[in-house]
């Protein structure tokens, strides 16, 4: 694909994206897609067989950039320590100055919006949501897994429960966010799950 080509397909999907967050799926159209980008039809269909293709790549295309920013964030927490439960509260500290600069999750979650409007997509694309939100959690079961192999819990829990917990947090403070209009929603639920932790695990340290 040529840089110019890129360049209006991530401009189809940006459009598209932002239009999703702010009216859902059902409420977005070509047509919307196309006024805000000032683009042809002929541009969109070279890049896309129709809405529901574009309803996969876009998701796809939001689930990748959040694998590479926990993988950053993952990279970034194992530099700072080689203590599992410190790497686990610099991952999470660092998502929350991002989430708390970004205005990318303001509007809630993609992932949330998919689900939600369950029947507008076909079912390839709701597994594809499905597995991505499994990925999350496994990044998570991982680094909790090797907190509890280091230190023992005050209450007995496994680093499945603890990884589907913060991913409830940060699904749920999301979708917070949208109904009440508060963004910081999100980084003040993740910190009180770091201070969870530290009753968690008093021993650490």
């Amino acid at each position: 694909m040529t840089q110019k080509a890129e360049s209006t397909r991530d401009r189809l999907l940006d459009a598209a994206g932002a239009s999703v967050m702010a009216k859902g799926f059902a409420g977005t159209s070509i047509d919307d897609v196309l006024k805000a980008t000032g683009l042809t039809k002929g541009a969109f269909f070279h890049h896309f067989k129709g809405k529901a293709d574009l309803a996969r790549e876009l998701v796809k295309r939001y689930a990748m950039k959040d694998l590479k920013m926990f993988q950053e964030f993952q990279r970034q927490a194992q530099e700072q320590s080689d203590d599992p439960l410190e790497q686990v509260t610099a991952f999470l500290k660092l998502f929350e100055i991002y989430i708390s600069n970004s205005v990318d999750p303001a509007p809630g979650c993609m992932y949330a919006v998919y689900t939600y409007e369950s029947r507008q997509f076909d079912a390839d694309v709701l597994d594809f949501v499905s597995d991505t939100l499994r990925q999350w959690t496994s990044i998570y079961v991982r680094m909790f897994q090797d907190v509890l192999d280091r230190y023992d819990p005050a209450l007995p829990i496994t680093a499945r429960q603890l990884a589907e917990m913060i991913v409830s947090v940060i699904e749920g403070g999301l979708v917070l966010q949208r109904a009440h209009g508060d963004t910081d929603t999100t980084r003040r639920q993740s910190e009180q799950f770091r201070s969870y932790l530290t009753l968690l695990f008093p021993t650490a340290g």
